[in-house]
């Protein structure tokens, strides 16, 4: 299962966050600062399979971006991989360059493809739809 999903840039501030399970506020932010400098301090040669407390994340890094989702071990580390590639691929159909002035779109692509922490869809056109029917109630 999903447990948190984290869009970090490489200053280590995080910009988007989406948890599946309750975790306290006050722990959000040293969970997140635990989980960003265990990700970034590691080369590019590395692994982007990290063992962390109770999970296991799985991250990848885009230009300036590191996308980095934490699992519990049951998960398959792999399809977590193709996922976040398939994230940033829908990501990328969807808007042109400026990602984060958007992050209630960026929201809903990512409820489109996770539900309840378990992966729903994964067809690019399958997730962009009621997005795209929202930009055209917005247009008339």
């Amino acid at each position: 299962m999903i447990r948190f999903l984290l869009m970090v840039n490489k200053q280590g501030q995080t910009r988007l966050s989406k948890y599946y399970e309750p975790v306290d506020i006050a722990k959000r932010a040293s969970l997140e600062a635990d989980v960003v400098k265990s990700c970034l301090s590691r080369k590019k040669e590395e692994c982007s399979f990290v063992e962390y407390k109770d999970y296991k994340l799985v991250y990848r890094q885009y230009v300036a971006l590191f996308i980095v989702v934490g699992v519990d071990e049951t998960e398959n580390e792999l399809a977590i991989f193709e996922l976040v590639h398939n994230f940033v691929e829908v990501l990328d159909k969807y808007f042109s360059r400026v990602i984060m002035f958007n992050l209630d779109k960026v929201h809903i692509i990512l409820d489109e493809m996770i539900l309840n922490g378990h992966i729903v869809e994964t067809n690019k056109s399958r997730v962009l739809a009621p997005l795209l029917v929202l930009d055209k109630m917005a247009e008339s």
